[in-house]
């Protein structure tokens, strides 16, 4: 229970630089009551149900945190960002990669800031849902989301009575995604984290004021890129990535690992074509199993830094730790269980679901525990005692339930039950009244 115990400390670490960013005590303990409720093991992290878990008789104090108390949200973001950056790029984790990339949330209604139909990765399809553009800083040592912004359409921000209704504020501007991901990148750069390189898939890759901004501060990157790309080759002439595929000769092609997966190695057969100019490089995956499924990444190699493929791969395939943060912060941490409409109280939750995934990651990634053995052969027999995998970040949480829990007594619970029957007996009430009206 080492581990569940380290994870109270780093808790009340992060906590403890998060009450800075509070005019008043009062709501930065409540903070406290919010993260821990989302480290909970409950089904749904709203502030109906983090109220009854924190001990609150009603779920005013919680709703006050995210819509009316005064406390600095960005600010406390990148208190989070740093507190994240601090642990892993401090123990000495090889390269500093940051990650791109954003994620949807489905939702019913019109009148969520951000809402409107659009692609969202969760459904695979185009939904009525909003998207947040979140960033993910990872090392050899762990990774963990540290910065996240809510993509708000032109057309909420250009309507004076829209932006009223969702809470956007005054000085907030349209930016496309491509320009939050670069914004997210700017910011930690400022604030002094270590930045080596910067991955992201196409919708990242094709922009180049991201890439220019990367360039600008040093910062490698491989970004994937559709393969409509044109790149200029030394030559001179300029085609498409996919019609590049033909200059990779028989022999060109490098069977190489992006990175160890849950079942093993994740092997491609690699392509890397110069450009016109001698940092820039088309990077080209095929898939071992499915030779037509390509993949095309644009790079860019600082000035001083060894241009060699083990170094590109590597980079590239750190883009599954975003997936993994995003899955974790869902699954676990009641990322997309916020029920606020308003644009500020929407960043804060997520700020606080920020909070309880780092706690966790970064407890996760101090455990050092040894790899299992695995197979050499296809024949080789498991041994007598296979051993443990390491500890994940959802076995920490759990582990943390166990050695916290605090059963509330059975009144608190039959408060519960009556508050939430005369609330919905008062809200079916208003329901029956607007149909007859």
């Amino acid at each position: 229970m080492v581990e569940a115990e380290q994870v109270e400390v780093k808790l009340a670490e992060l906590m403890g630089h998060l009450s800075v960013h509070f005019s008043r005590r009062e709501p930065a303990v409540q903070a406290g009551k919010y993260v821990r409720g989302l480290l909970s093991d409950l089904p749904r992290k709203n502030c109906w149900t983090l109220a009854e878990y924190a001990g609150d008789a009603t779920p005013d104090r919680m709703q006050r945190l995210l819509e009316r108390a005064s406390w600095d949200t960005l600010a406390a973001m990148g208190t989070v960002r740093d507190f994240v950056a601090e642990h892993l790029a401090g123990a000495g984790g090889g390269l500093a990669i940051l990650v791109l990339d954003e994620s949807g949330v489905e939702k019913t209604g019109i009148a969520t800031c951000g809402v409107k139909r659009q692609y969202v990765g969760c459904a695979g399809k185009v939904a009525n849902a909003v998207n947040v553009v979140n960033a993910s800083y990872g090392t050899d040592h762990g990774h963990a989301l540290i910065g996240a912004r809510l993509y708000v359409p032109v057309e909420q921000i250009d309507d004076p009575q829209v932006r009223r209704a969702m809470g956007i504020p005054d000085d907030l501007e349209f930016r496309t995604k491509p320009q939050l991901g670069a914004d997210l990148l700017v910011d930690a750069v400022t604030a002094g984290v270590r930045v080596d390189w910067c991955t992201g898939d196409a919708v990242y890759g094709r922009d180049r004021a991201l890439r220019e901004a990367c360039e600008q501060r040093g910062i490698g990157y491989s970004l994937g890129v559709p393969c409509s790309f044109r790149v200029r080759l030394p030559s001179g002439l300029k085609l498409r990535a996919d019609a590049a595929v033909k200059l990779a000769a028989t022999g060109g092609w490098q069977v190489a690992s992006c990175g160890p997966g849950s079942k093993g190695d994740r092997r491609y057969q690699w392509a890397w074509l110069a450009t016109a100019s001698d940092r820039h490089f088309l990077l080209i995956r095929r898939s071992l199993r499915k030779p037509a499924e390509l993949a095309f990444f644009y790079c860019w190699v600082p000035a001083g830094v060894p241009a060699t493929l083990r170094v590109l791969t590597a980079v590239t395939g750190r883009r599954w730790t975003i997936e993994e943060d995003h899955q974790l912060g869902k699954d676990q941490f009641g990322y997309d269980h916020f029920q606020t409409r308003l644009h500020t109280p929407i960043l804060r939750h997520l700020v606080l679901v920020m909070a309880a995934l780092a706690v966790c990651a970064i407890t996760c990634a101090d455990t050092h525990t040894t790899t299992p053995h695995t197979p050499t052969s296809r024949t080789e027999p498991p041994p007598a005692d296979i051993g443990l995998i390491p500890l994940t970040v959802a076995e920490i949480k759990r582990l943390f339930n166990l050695a916290t829990r605090a059963w509330q007594s059975i009144m608190h619970h039959l408060h519960w039950s009556g508050w939430r029957r005369r609330h919905q007996a008062r809200a079916r009430w208003h329901h029956h009244q607007a149909r007859l009206t």
